[in-house]
């Protein structure tokens, strides 16, 4: 009997004591994301690029729930809230197993246009922490993540315990800083109660100058992800005054050389007729005329080079500059010889169709001249060409 009772008063005393020790466990707070209204709003972020924490400190609960899972959900629940406005977005992590990636920092989504379900899909493959925490490497590498983005404003979240960082975080923050200037802006997020990570990601955002420290669990209500959302990410749009203007007949638009750019936005006026131009009016190669690293002509350009040796034949009196470019991958010096090397391509091309070399000038302009994003493949593509200036 004794040893009954001492029994049940055991089992009652643990069911008690694993009541209470539910009752202190946190959970994440419910959440509905804030559905903002883009003709109240417009984005102040051109380029954005969260960084996240996936070292195995991250692995540790707090109250109950792994940092690691609470990093997730801030994620989803700011990739919810943030509204698709032409911006383009990356997520880069840091510290994930090797059976993640075997990169110690690797970009798993962008840089490219943000559209929320692709961040989403593409976030997904970070599925577990548990490799050391090389912050400064993911820093790093941000500085080319950036690099040939259009847009004068850059956001860096950073999502992260703060917990045994290797390297000096700080001064690569402020390398960065001093690559891109007032354009960036640092938007540290404290996953956990580390002292030590508090200080240093509040050292942080001061170096960006224009961003702000923020908590991991006050983002993760409604109105806080709402709140840091509109603070990082969006300014209201000015309120137009209702006054009644005068009736101004718009100034007719000139195309003088008729190749469907106006004068005001044609960079290469005097293009003959039938010429293929660009967006600023340069006649130009298509963006299939190279390969990565080649400067050889492809078969399926052959047509379009054939028709401007046509169109040079037609115009016995016009001499042509021809441009080489390239996109941004490699050094300045050998995308320089590059872009040269495919400038002498086509003029020996036109030569062998019977375009006399005194009418032909090259140059090179390796990677200084882009016309589209080199962030992409399609924009790094559109940016391997030959432009053909008349003179």
């Amino acid at each position: 009997m004794r040893l009954l009772i001492r029994g049940l008063l055991t089992f009652f005393a643990f069911l008690f004591l694993f009541g209470c020790a539910s009752k202190q466990m946190a959970t994440m707070p419910s959440f509905q994301a804030k559905q903002f209204n883009t003709n109240k709003y417009e984005s102040k972020v051109d380029n954005f690029l969260i960084i996240f924490d996936a070292s195995s400190s991250m692995d540790e609960k707090i109250n109950g729930i792994k940092k690691f899972t609470t990093a997730q959900t801030l994620v989803h629940r700011m990739n919810d809230t943030i509204p698709e406005m032409g911006q383009t977005a990356g997520v880069r992590s840091f510290g994930h197993l090797n059976s993640v990636s075997k990169k110690s920092s690797e970009l798993f989504y962008g840089m490219e246009k943000y559209f929320s379900h692709n961040l989403e899909n593409n976030f997904e493959k970070i599925t577990k922490p548990g490799g050391p925490s090389p912050m400064y490497q993911a820093l790093d590498a941000a500085g080319t993540d950036f690099e040939g983005l259009s847009g004068d404003m850059n956001a860096v979240v950073i999502i992260t315990d703060g917990r045994d960082l290797p390297g000096n975080v700080l001064a690569s923050a402020k390398k960065l800083k001093d690559l891109y200037g007032s354009s960036i802006c640092f938007y540290p997020v404290l996953v956990g109660d580390s002292p030590e990570g508090e200080v240093l990601l509040k050292k942080m955002a001061a170096i960006g100058g224009c961003g702000f420290y923020s908590t991991a669990d006050a983002l993760l209500t409604s109105a806080g992800m709402a709140n840091f959302v509109e603070r990082a990410f969006l300014s209201r749009k000015a309120v137009p005054m209702v006054v009644a203007a005068p009736v101004v007949k718009a100034p007719i638009k000139k195309d003088t050389d008729k190749d469907g750019v106006y004068d005001e936005n044609d960079q290469c006026p005097g293009t003959p007729i039938g010429a293929k131009v660009n967006a600023v009016g340069c006649w130009t190669l298509d963006n299939v005329l190279f390969d990565f690293n080649k400067d050889v002509i492809k078969a399926q350009a052959y047509p379009l080079l054939d028709d401007v040796a046509k169109i040079l034949k037609k115009n016995p009196t016009m001499s042509v500059e021809l441009h080489g470019h390239c996109d941004n991958i490699g050094t300045a010096e050998y995308n320089m010889d590059l872009s040269m090397r495919r400038a002498h391509a086509v003029k020996n091309y036109l030569i062998g169709k019977g375009i006399l070399t005194n009418r032909m000038a090259t140059e090179g302009f390796g990677f200084t001249k882009p016309v589209a994003l080199n962030g992409t493949e399609i924009g790094r593509a559109t940016n391997r060409r030959v432009e053909i200036h008349p003179y």
